[in-house]
């Protein structure tokens, strides 16, 4: 084993210094006689590539100490090189992106979103090793605003930072244990889906065109994505059954046909009601699709000769433009009132196009199903989200319970 050199750490010159051998250094310089060097110290080694590093300390106990432990550090394996933690959050993201888990469209589109609006404004041009914990903690409380906006910001700085930690950039993660305050939530008034005769109403102020639609969104509570993604042949009207395999997402204003629902639990098949039948039947007398069973290929091509809804024109069905619609009908229907966000102070009409599926599962709650059942025909992975999420106490319940407590009836029970 070689030799320690007994020079290190080695005190530098210094042009200030008036000691003989700073002065013989620097002779150029006028300065008053010193005896001690006050030059700084130079603590050299090798880290564990191999490469010489020599941070300077302004003691000779410091460089020491930092020398044990940095040789402490290499011989046990968990030396990390401080340059490589130097960089920006900029810089290692445009490394990690690309390593980074393929998702789906949607959701890369959503994280790309959120880099561009939320993380690379506050922390883009922050070096790695600089980010504390408290700063994080105050950026999601004070910065970002809406709780959703907070858990997705909150979410993908803490991927980041996960994989600088595991490429041996920086020491520890300095989002864990960040937490996301609990939203102030809506009134619950401002939750409750539309009623089945309020449906109605809204639908008479719809052009007629679009009445299977809404029936069909009604009567299937499926998502949005789904029921327009619907193809002849998935759908059998004389079993009375859909069957959800693929859906429609909207990427940047492109529809696109993606070969996976929102989880493993959303494919299912799903009951038709004799409403449904007749909406869907609607539509296919209309438009004639085809019943083959195309794949989700190179271009994502939509293929709608094989969809059962489409526009009044014969194009796929964009949210967008029917929200419009929508909007001007539940304003002509006199339902429409607006629900502001209370954490962010957005502006949103009630109801919502998605409340159609609130109110199909509240039906479902209503009719004794049980929970466990729900999911299922919802597409969700636990009951209890579905009861958390989609079902509301309907407006009976008031006095339901004023009964209950009046004449001791028991109320009915549902698992």
């Amino acid at each position: 084993m070689a030799r320690r050199a007994t020079n290190n750490p080695r005190q530098l010159p210094n042009k200030s210094c008036g000691c003989k051998r700073c002065k013989k250094e620097f002779p150029e310089l006028e300065r008053k006689d010193r005896r001690d060097c006050i030059g700084s110290w130079q603590a050299r080694y090798r880290d564990a590539e191999g490469r010489q590093r020599g941070p300077v300390f302004a003691s000779q106990k410091e460089a020491i100490a930092h020398l044990d432990k940095v040789r402490t550090q290499v011989r046990e394996g968990t030396y990390l090189d401080p340059q490589r933690g130097a960089i920006t959050v900029a810089q290692w993201y445009t490394k990690w992106w690309p390593a980074a888990e393929t998702k789906a469209v949607t959701t890369t589109n959503r994280k790309l979103s959120t880099w561009k609006v939320h993380v690379e404004p506050k922390w883009g041009r922050r070096k790695l090793n600089s980010i504390t914990w408290i700063q994080v903690q105050d950026w999601v409380t004070n910065d970002v605003k809406g709780r959703e906006s907070k858990l997705k910001a909150l979410e993908l700085l803490r991927h980041i930072m996960a994989a600088a930690v595991h490429d041996r950039r920086i020491m520890a993660n300095p989002t864990d244990g960040v937490k996301v305050v609990a939203a102030t939530g809506k009134h619950p008034d401002d939750l409750i889906p539309p009623t089945h005769q309020q449906c109605n109403l809204i639908r008479l102020h719809l052009p007629e065109y679009y009445h299977p639609l809404v029936v069909f969104a009604e009567e299937t509570g499926a998502r949005w994505g789904e029921y327009t993604d619907t193809r002849a042949c998935n759908l059998d009207l004389n079993a009375g059954t859909v069957k959800v395999r693929e859906v429609l997402i909207d990427d940047g204003g492109h529809l696109r046909r993606k070969a996976t629902p929102k989880s493993h639990a959303a494919y299912r098949t799903i009951p038709l009601t004799p409403a449904a039948v007749a909406a869907a039947q609607t539509m296919i007398d209309r438009w004639a699709p085809a019943t083959t069973r195309s794949l989700v290929g190179e271009g994502d091509q939509l293929n709608k000769e094989e969809l059962v809804f489409l526009g009044p024109r014969g194009a796929a069905l964009y949210v967008q433009n029917f929200r419009r619609r929508w909007i001007e009908a539940i304003q002509a229907a006199g339902l429409a009132r607006i629900v502001i966000d209370p954490e962010t102070g957005r502006k949103d009409w009630w109801p919502r196009v998605h409340d159609l599926r609130h109110t199909f599962a509240t039906r479902l709650k209503d009719a004794g199903v049980p929970e466990k059942d729900v999911q299922v025909i919802m597409g969700h992975e636990r009951g209890a989200r579905v009861t958390w999420l989609y079902q509301h106490a309907g407006p009976n319940l008031v006095e339901e319970v004023r009964s209950a407590l009046t004449t001791g009836r028991h109320l009915r029970v549902v698992s």
